[in-house]
């Protein structure tokens, strides 16, 4: 939990619609640079549906750590199994 003071609730509530969800993706974000979270961990974390949609948000981010061999074997083990017409 967040103890955040309150009279910069409302101030932050004004930068950020769901303040929650701000600091989650933010954390996420953070953590996958640093090495500290899977691209897929940082899916799962956001509940994200498709990989897709955890690359586009790590590209809002900027967030672009050097991929781990298990995330490069993870992606040629999708590829070879993807139906490519």
């Amino acid at each position: 939990m967040l103890d955040i003071p309150d009279p910069l609730i409302g101030h932050l509530a004004d930068i950020a619609e769901d303040l929650s969800q701000a600091v989650l993706e933010g954390f996420a974000a953070d953590a996958y640079r640093s090495g500290q979270l899977s691209r897929a961990e940082v899916g799962h974390l956001l509940g994200h549906d498709s990989v897709w949609k955890t690359e586009e948000f790590l590209s809002r981010h900027d967030a672009w750590p050097s991929p781990s061999l298990d995330e490069v074997l993870s992606d040629l083990r999708h590829l070879r199994s993807a139906d490519i017409p």
